[in-house]
C-alpha cells in the first residue's frame, strides 16, 4: 500500500472519530449492552407460542399438558424480556443508570406477561375478523398459520403493550420485524381495537397516533398517514402531537387509499379504493374514486 493510500485511510479514520458533539451524541452507554435483535426474535416467538399455543413453539400433546406448554414458555419469556428491558432503560429521557434499573425491568416484565391473556383475547377476535370476512380462509387454523395480518397484529399488540408500560426502543424493534416479514408496517403506538382485519396487507401502513376502532377492515396498500408536521420554532418536528387519522367502528378502506391528518372517519363508513382523503367523514359515508373521464382527439390535437 503506497504512502498515499496510508494517508488517505489515516485520514478517514481522523474524521470518522473527531469527538465532536453532533458525532458522538448518539452512542450507546459504553457500559451497558445494547438490545440482542436474536433475543428479541426469541421473545416474539414465545409470544407466538403463548398466545396460539400448539400452532407456534411445538404441539400440546394433551389438554391436561397445556398449563405446563405454558408455564415453561412463560418462565422463560420473563427472563428473556426482563434481560432486554434492562438493557434499553440508558435510552429512556433523563435515565442515568438508577440503582433499581433491574427491579423496574424484572416488573416490566412481570406486568407485560399479565396482559398476555388480553392480547390473546383480541387477536382471537382478529382471527375471527379475517375468518367471517374472507371467504377464502377455510378454517381458523389456516389464518393463525398462514395470515401475514395475524403475524403482524401478535407482534404489534405485543408492542403496544410494552409501550403503553413506557419501554423504550423495544417495541418498535419488535413492529419493525413484523414489517420486514409481512410488509405490513404498523406503529407501536397506534391504538387498535378488537376484530381488526387486514386484507392481504403488502404496503399497509398505520401511523404512530392513529386511533382504530372495532371491526374496522384495510386493504392492501392503505395509509393512514400524517397530512404535514407541526414545527417548533427551530424548523423541527413536534414530537407526539396528534396528526394521524381516527378511524370509528364498522369502516372498510379499500386497496390503496390514502387517508392523511387528525380527521375522523365516522363509523360504518366505506372508502373506495386509491381515494385521497383528508377531510372527515360522518358516518355512513360512502367515498369512491371519481370516474375516469373519456377524451377523443380530432385533427391532430393531442393533450
Amino acid at each position: 500500500m503506497t504512502t498515499r493510500s496510508n494517508s488517505v485511510i489515516e485520514e478517514a479514520i481522523r474524521l470518522l472519530s473527531e469527538k465532536e458533539e453532533d458525532n458522538y451524541g448518539y452512542l450507546p452507554h459504553p457500559e451497558l449492552p445494547l438490545p440482542s435483535i436474536e433475543k428479541l426474535k426469541e421473545i416474539v416467538e414465545l409470544i407466538r407460542s403463548i398466545v396460539f399455543p400448539g400452532f407456534f413453539g411445538g404441539p400440546v400433546l394433551r389438554p391436561q399438558s397445556l398449563p405446563h406448554f405454558l408455564g415453561v414458555r412463560i418462565e422463560k419469556l420473563n427472563g428473556l424480556l426482563a434481560e432486554q428491558l434492562l438493557s434499553v432503560q440508558q435510552f429512556e429521557p433523563g435515565s442515568n443508570g438508577s440503582s433499581n434499573a433491574s427491579e423496574k425491568a424484572a416488573e416490566h416484565a412481570r406486568q407485560f406477561i399479565g396482559i398476555l391473556p388480553d392480547i390473546r383475547r383480541k387477536l382471537l377476535t382478529d382471527v375471527q375478523a379475517i375468518f367471517d370476512g374472507d371467504p377464502a380462509a377455510k378454517n381458523h387454523g389456516e389464518i393463525i398459520l398462514c395470515y401475514p395480518s395475524i403475524r403482524a397484529m401478535i407482534n404489534h399488540r405485543a408492542a403496544h403493550a410494552l409501550l403503553s408500560l413506557g419501554v423504550p426502543l423495544i417495541p418498535r424493534i419488535i413492529s419493525e420485524m413484523a414489517h420486514s416479514e409481512t410488509g405490513i408496517d404498523i406503529h407501536p403506538g397506534a391504538h387498535i381495537g378488537d376484530y381488526f382485519c387486514i386484507d392481504h396487507g403488502t404496503g399497509v401502513v398505520i401511523g404512530e397516533t392513529c386511533i382504530i376502532g372495532n371491526h374496522v377492515r384495510l386493504y392492501q396498500g392503505v395509509t393512514l398517514g400524517a397530512k404535514k408536521f407541526a414545527l417548533d420554532d427551530e424548523g423541527n418536528p413536534v414530537k407526539d402531537l396528534p396528526r394521524h387519522p381516527i378511524i370509528e367502528d364498522n369502516v372498510v378502506i379499500y386497496s390503496n387509499a390514502n387517508v392523511l391528518g387528525r380527521i375522523t372517519i365516522g363509523r360504518n363508513s366505506v372508502i373506495g379504493g386509491n381515494v385521497w382523503q383528508t377531510k372527515s367523514l360522518p358516518p355512513d359515508s360512502r367515498v369512491l374514486q371519481q370516474k375516469a373521464v373519456e377524451s377523443s382527439f380530432t385533427d391532430g390535437l393531442g393533450i
